[in-house]
């Protein structure tokens, strides 16, 4: 590679770096016409003006409409708005009224931002909640009038929590009781009652799980989504990709107004967020989930200017069949709600109480999962045993991984090294059996097993350490042991460690990925080119580690952290075993010259 190519390869990487914030900096976004918010819809809606009707939110209608989509039920609200606040050791729930159901869950051990060195908007005073800025509070019932009525329950205190009740004008009457657990669990018991003297038939009902909403103006919602459990399968609804306006290559397309499962066995369902989640466990499974989009009101930057992207909500809600209470027939269910951060060991627990599987919302599922739990529990021990701060569990983690490895590495070396030192002789072989390749590679082999070289001996160490890395990611994506924990100048671990942002744009200075990229290429240097490559193809891998620094450049200071560690040791162990291992011997077969060839 001439010096040319090389300056044209970096060009092109920064360029990549670069291309978003010079678009939006000399293109800004056009700003949101009116309406396309929450409060903008209220404004200009006939509710604003009419004090009866003034107490409910409006939703906003989406961009693009399909007419032969069916529309989500709104809720009347005839009556001003009751609230009923009900406190426990480690949350702050928020009853409504309006539905009948959870409006807001506050967590005032968990602030809303962390770690942030320019924000401006005051969001570490603030708690993190869940089923914020929603339409409506969680467990809500819809389904029409024979369900809904005017939309409005009267709530009442209990001894241990919160009832509300609704008594619908065709003798319907329904009770909910709420009372809060532990373990951030609330358990609400839910009873139909039909008190008419004639058989009762009820459509088909949503129960609202909630609505998942970013944590707060720095999150950029694509940890935003609703999973279910099926009792075999966890499945996942990415709102930001199902309800993109743009696929594959950034084609436009008509976003769907709704996702639908075609799943008939509904065991949970959950909103989230990257580290919060809000779980419905009904006792009975449901028949169906169902996942609507919705638009949230503007935010701020965390510099304190109006952000030009509308957050987005995904209202969730389970579907039961339709059914016929005889008269003064009565169906009780007992449903228990989790509404918290995704604690593993806490989330395993209720999964082992309730026996379906609700840890699995924190995506530690299938091969990968595995390592992800492993190494998860293997940092909180490190952490809890050892009083280690989580970053330098990480590096005590990479330490041992490396430790165990580190035969398997230095092995993999001396048979490349090897390699190297046999290559004349292999290479004789392919010219004196050019045209026959099939006799090329069985002499090659042959020739291989005489010299005791193993071809994928280089190969095999990173192979076996992918399961390792991609367990890791997972591990770092959820775990909220890692939100505002501190190493070094990081101050946060979870997220970039943005020390400041280049003046004249809104791109972050973030320091870890770029000492990731040196050490990285470092390695290259010191990595010998495996035997046959093509020097073109030798120097391109060389430069690699600037593509993988693009890639990780905004991922979370955790992953980084791990990845610069590593390649530290990476590097010490290279040049240790070049130390320590003799120049290998030049084989047993001879090299074939031009005379050699001539004999068949």
């Amino acid at each position: 590679m001439d010096r040319k190519s090389i300056i044209g390869l970096v060009a092109s990487i920064l360029l990549l770096l670069l291309w978003f914030p010079l678009v939006n900096r000399f293109y800004p976004p056009k700003p949101v016409p009116p309406g396309s918010t929450n409060l903008q819809a209220a404004a200009q809606s006939p509710a604003a003006t009419n004090p009866a009707t003034a107490a409910a939110p409006q939703r906003s209608t989406p961009v693009i409409q399909q007419a032969e989509a069916p529309a989500r039920a709104q809720l009347p609200a005839t009556q001003p708005e009751q609230t009923l606040l009900l406190t426990s050791s480690n949350a702050q729930y928020t009853f409504s009224s309006r539905g009948g159901g959870i409006k807001l869950i506050e967590l005032p051990g968990f602030p809303e931002t962390v770690g942030s060195r320019h924000s401006k908007d005051g969001g570490a005073k603030r708690p993190s909640t869940l089923n914020s800025q929603a339409d409506l509070p969680a467990l809500t019932f819809l389904g029409g009038p024979a369900i809904e009525g005017d939309g409005v329950y009267e709530l009442t205190r209990t001894s241990d929590g919160v009832r509300a009740v609704k008594e619908l004008t065709n003798g319907l009457v329904i009770t909910k009781d709420f009372s809060v657990g532990t373990n951030f669990l609330i358990g609400m018991k839910v009873r139909l009652e039909n008190r008419s003297s004639a058989p009762l038939t009820l459509p088909p009902q949503e129960w609202v799980v909630g609505t998942a909403t970013p944590m707060g103006p720095q999150d950029d919602g694509r940890a935003v989504g609703a999973e279910y459990y099926t009792g075999t399968d966890r499945k996942t609804v990415d709102g930001a990709s199902y309800f993109s306006k743009t696929k594959l290559m950034c084609m436009p397309r008509i976003p769907p107004l709704e996702f639908r499962s075609v799943e008939t066995n509904v065991v949970w369902a959950a909103v989230h967020n990257q580290f919060f989640a809000l779980i419905v466990m009904p006792e009975r499974p449901a028949q169906s989930l169902v996942v609507r989009r919705m638009d949230l009101p503007a935010t701020l930057t965390p510099q304190g200017a109006p952000n030009p992207v509308i957050p987005q909500g995904y209202e969730t809600a389970v579907v039961y069949p339709g059914l016929t209470l005889e008269p003064r027939q009565s169906q009780e269910q007992q449903v228990q709600i989790f509404a918290g951060p995704k604690e593993f060991q806490t989330l395993a627990t209720l999964g082992d109480q309730f026996k379906n599987k609700v840890d699995l919302v924190m995506g530690y599922g299938g091969f990968f999962g595995f390592f992800a739990k492993g190494l998860l529990l293997a940092m909180n021990w490190l952490h809890q045993t050892l009083w280690l701060s989580y970053g330098w569990a990480i590096v005590a983690i990479t330490v041992i991984i490396k430790l165990l490895f580190w035969p398997l590495t230095q092995a993999s070396t001396r048979s490349m090294k090897r390699l190297q030192a046999l290559q004349p002789q292999m290479n004789a072989i392919k010219e004196k059996y050019k045209d026959d390749p099939t006799k090329m590679n069985r002499k090659t082999m042959e020739f291989m097993r005489e010299n005791k070289v193993n071809p994928m001996g280089g190969c095999l160490p990173m192979v076996i350490q992918i399961p390792v890395f991609i367990g890791f990611f997972q591990m770092i994506q959820s775990a909220i042991e890692l939100r505002g924990a501190q190493f070094l100048w990081v101050v946060d671990l979870s997220s970039p460690d943005t020390l400041f942002m280049i003046p004249g744009t809104n791109f972050p200075f973030n320091l870890l990925p770029l000492i990731m990229g040196v050490t990285m290429f470092w390695q290259a240097q010191l990595t010998p080119p495996s035997p046959g490559m093509d020097p073109t193809q030798a120097k391109m891998m060389r430069y690699m580690p600037m593509i993988f620094m693009v890639f990780l450049y905004n991922f979370s200071a955790g992953l980084t952290l791990y990845w610069t560690v590593q390649n530290l040791l990476t590097i010490l162990q290279t040049k240790l075993t070049k130390m320590s291992t003799p120049i290998p011997a030049a084989g047993h077969a001879p090299v074939l010259t031009s005379g050699l060839k001539k004999k068949k």
